[in-house]
This record gives C-alpha cells, sequence and structure tokens, in this order.
C-alpha cells in the first residue's frame, strides 16, 4: 500500500502538467490510469486481504440491484465478482504499455480474484461473491469478461498460465449453451431465464481471442454461431445497435446498452481480421456508427467549443464499448469515434473528480454523485490505458 500511495504522489506531479493544456500527450494519459489504479487501492483496498469494498465511501448496508435475484443482493464487505473484475481489465490494460505492472496483476489483482473462484461446482467457474460465504450465483457473462482478460494478458506476455485460465473458464461458458432460442448463452447458470447479448456478444469476441492464440477452429466456428445468433435474434435492425436480452418465451427486452452494442462492433472486426470476410467489417462499422450516435451527445463547455462526450450512465459500459470501437479504428483508421471518447476523458479528468481523485458517471462534472462505485473507476483505468495506446492527439 505504501508503494501504491508513493506512485500516486509521483504521479500526481506528472499530471498537473497536462491540467489546462492546448493537447494531451499519450505519456499523460497513462500517468493518468496508474494514478487512478493507486486512488482505488487507497480508497476501496482493505487491510485484511487483497479484496476490494465496492464503494467509496464503504456502507455497510449496500445491497447490489444488478444481481439476479433479491436473495443474492444482501450486504458483504466486499465487493462482488463483477466490479472486482474490473481492476483486472484496468491492470492488464496497463501492463499492455508498462511491463512493470506484471506485479500488480500477479500479486495484488489475481490473488483477490482467486477468492471468487468456485471449484466445488463444475466446471469450475467464479461466483458472484467470494467462495467462503455462502454460495452465490455464477453468471456466464462475469466469467466471458475474465475469460477475455486472460486472452489479452496472454496476448501480451505470452505466458501459458494466462490462456489456461481462460480455457478453463471457456469450459464453463460452453456448459451454458444449448438449442433452446436456436443458440446462444444463458446469463446465470442457476437461473437459466433468458439469454442476453451481455453474454453472447462478449463471448463472440472470447472465442475469436481464443482462436487467435490457439488457431484451434473449434473457437473460430464457435464465435461465427454466436456472432449470427446474437445479430438474429437482439439486432434492432433499424439503426445496428442491440437489445438487451430475449427471454426463453421470445420475449425481447429493448433497452440498449452501450457494452452489448460495443462487443458487437469488435466482434465484427474480430471476425473480419479472422476471415477476410467484408461483410463482418461493414456489420461493425454501422453499430459503431449508431453507437456515436446514440451513446455520445453534444456538449459545449463554458467558453469553449462544442464536442461530443460520452453520455452520463454506467461508466463500464462506455469503456467496454470503446473496446470495439478502438479495434475498428485499427482497421479502418477513421479517427472520429475514439478522438470523441480521447475528449471526454480528457474534460473528465479536470472537471469531474471529487476530491479524492475519483470519477463521477456524468463526465461533464454536472451531476455530482457523494458515493462512487468501484466499477466506475477501474473502467476509467481501462478507458485511459487504451486510449494511450492509441497514442492520439486532438484539441480540447
Amino acid at each position: 500500500m505504501k508503494q501504491s500511495l508513493f506512485l500516486a504522489a509521483a504521479a500526481a506531479c506528472l499530471l498537473t502538467a497536462c491540467n489546462g493544456t492546448a493537447t494531451q500527450d499519450a505519456a499523460c494519459e497513462l500517468e493518468r490510469a496508474k494514478a487512478t489504479l493507486d486512488t482505488i487501492y487507497a480508497r476501496y483496498g482493505v487491510p485484511e486481504n487483497c479484496l476490494l469494498r465496492e464503494n467509496h465511501p464503504f456502507n455497510a448496508d449496500y445491497k447490489a440491484g444488478y444481481l439476479a435475484s433479491e436473495d443474492q443482493a444482501r450486504p458483504n464487505p466486499y465487493s462482488y465478482l463483477w466490479p472486482f473484475s474490473g481492476t483486472l481489465s484496468a491492470a492488464s490494460a496497463i501492463l499492455e504499455s508498462d511491463p512493470s505492472y506484471r506485479t500488480v496483476v500477479d500479486e495484488r489483482v489475481l490473488p483477490g480474484l482467486a477468492e471468487y473462484l468456485d471449484t466445488v461446482r463444475m466446471p469450475a467457474a467464479y461466483s458472484s461473491y467470494i467462495h467462503s460465504a455462502p454460495a452465490s450465483d455464477r453468471f456466464y457473462d462475469d466469467n466471458v469478461w475474465l475469460g477475455i482478460d486472460f486472452c489479452d494478458l496472454y496476448a501480451t506476455t505470452g505466458d501459458e498460465r494466462y490462456l489456461e485460465s481462460a480455457r478453463m473458464i471457456w469450459r464453463f461458458i460452453e456448459s451454458g449453451m444449448d438449442d433452446v432460442l436456436g443458440g446462444g448463452i444463458y446469463w446465470c447458470e442457476q437461473k437459466k431465464h433468458s439469454k442476453n447479448t451481455c453474454s453472447n456478444a462478449p463471448g463472440t469476441v472470447y472465442a475469436l481471442k481464443l482462436h487467435a492464440a490457439t488457431k484451434d477452429p473449434h473457437y473460430l466456428e464457435q464465435g461465427k454461431a454466436l456472432y449470427a445468433w446474437t445479430r438474429e435474434r437482439l439486432e434492432d435492425t433499424t439503426d445496428g445497435l442491440y437489445f438487451d436480452n430475449v427471454s426463453l418465451d421470445g420475449n425481447i427486452s429493448r433497452a440498449k446498452y452501450a457494452y452489448n452494442s460495443g462487443q458487437m462492433v469488435q466482434a465484427g472486426v474480430l471476425l473480419y481480421k479472422a476471415t477476410g470476410e467484408e461483410h463482418f467489417l461493414k456489420e461493425a462499422q454501422r453499430t459503431a456508427a449508431a453507437c456515436y450516435d446514440f451513446f455520445f451527445e453534444e456538449f459545449t463547455p463554458e467558453g469553449g467549443e462544442a464536442f461530443r462526450i460520452l453520455r452520463k450512465g454506467n461508466v463500464w459500459f462506455s469503456a467496454v464499448m470503446v473496446r470495439g470501437l478502438i479495434e475498428l479504428y485499427g482497421v479502418d483508421g477513421n479517427a472520429t469515434y475514439v478522438d470523441a471518447v480521447r475528449r471526454s476523458l480528457d474534460y473528465a479528468w479536470n472537471h469531474a473528480r471529487d476530491e479524492y481523485g475519483l470519477f463521477e458517471t456524468d463526465f461533464t462534472g454536472a451531476d455530482r454523485q457523494s458515493e462512487k462505485w468501484l466499477l466506475t473507476q477501474a473502467a476509467m483505468v481501462e478507458m485511459y490505458a487504451r486510449i494511450h495506446r492509441l497514442g492520439l492527439t486532438s484539441g480540447k
């Protein structure tokens, strides 16, 4: 912890040069990612282990509202898996630029993550809460996000241990597939009531990353099948965005979230890379344009020029969408979307943080929250680290 606080102080000195400048260089973005991760450990960390609190300030009566049933939403001293998993994505994203963060991944994040691993119910997978507590539900989407991170860690380091973790998780994901509704992955193992875009779109990305790592054609075929199923069942054909889920009676929940559509952008680009089939790229471009229209908004800062900023909402949803926009940029070179992300992040750094350095969900800074969610902060780390990798520059 002392080392983290030292790093935060050092980063703060470097970051002062970034505030109020006309442009922001890539080194500054990386330092912002590191400083925010240090802030997470300073504000959400606990002294007794590598786990984290879910909110700051800590609220002992907090009940998560995103689980599959009310009986699972009990007050707990530590974060549920989903918010905690964001720190693996965050540290992994920094590691792509700074090899020294291997220590953070291996000695801080993964020991905490191990507390959620359930090896009693088979196939083994990560539960929504720590295994020393009463048994909790296991979500296919929670595990998909982790599998993607392990694939990314393997791509960065070449360490077979990460790839083996990714393969282990995929065995669990496969157990959540069947022919009901013509295919697809369920949302929750214990409550198989729906098949959700948040399981199937990133499931596609996950399968394709496994294929890239192993060259096993089985993963490519599964990725193609999941992509086709998601497009057929959950695409809004009027705009190219994606609905949230379909229940087993065929009823579609028509909510649209940034991460669902963003993952289909990334899936389309990865399929284009794997197959060379042009229609996958065109589908990704159409959905990305719709994301830009729907999940960004026009904003004019006081005394400044208008630009498009990420809309207020679940910041982690935006971060996962950004993965897709970056993947697309790497293929078609259209910087419109990723530059809007960079400008959003730049503005948020200067206008949407509290006295502790924790971020609001409203990047304009107009709406302030008294309680800050762990996953929001982890998402900010990830986005700064990923935008850093692009090395983009543009005016505020």
